[in-house]
């Protein structure tokens, strides 16, 4: 690791952390060439399928567009973030489960909706509503009933 102050290339780690969640190791580091010491963060790299879009375009998968995705159906609703992340995190779990290099957008929106319905009936509806369409007030009538029905 090359210091950040002053590019020496050998540094020293001094102490090593885990992360309560065991999502990341914290390292204090100290330089080999002008003693300053520096933290830094190791996070595993894991991969994604790669999104395919009812279009045809494939796009990376972005962990930030479906946090905004369920920001925008849960507004004003009494749902926490840290409720939001462990939904979120739970479709990366059958993300990475899935083993598959492609994955349907439509297939990613399922998994959304079934995080959302025990979270949250009005944002289920909020995100079916835009998902699926809705032409008319009947598609609204079935997400409810949808919505009502257990699991």
């Amino acid at each position: 690791m090359k210091c950040p102050f002053c590019s020496h290339p050998d540094t020293q780690v001094v102490e090593t952390r885990e992360a309560e969640d065991g999502g990341f190791i914290r390292r204090r580091r100290q330089c080999g060439g002008c003693d300053k010491r520096f933290t830094t963060y190791e996070r595993p790299e894991v991969s994604f399928p790669t999104v395919v879009k009812k279009d045809g375009r494939r796009i990376e998968y972005d962990r930030t567009k479906l946090q905004g995705s369920f920001q925008i159906a849960l507004r004003k609703r009494p749902v926490s973030t840290k409720q939001i992340d462990e939904a979120i995190d739970h479709i990366e779990e059958r993300l990475r489960s899935l083993g598959e290099r492609e994955v349907p957008s439509s297939r990613l929106g399922e998994m959304v909706m079934r995080e959302l319905k025990p979270l949250d009936k009005v944002g289920y509806i909020r995100y079916a509503s835009v998902y699926r369409s809705f032409a008319d007030v009947d598609d609204f009538k079935n997400a409810m009933d949808e919505a009502r029905s257990p699991g």
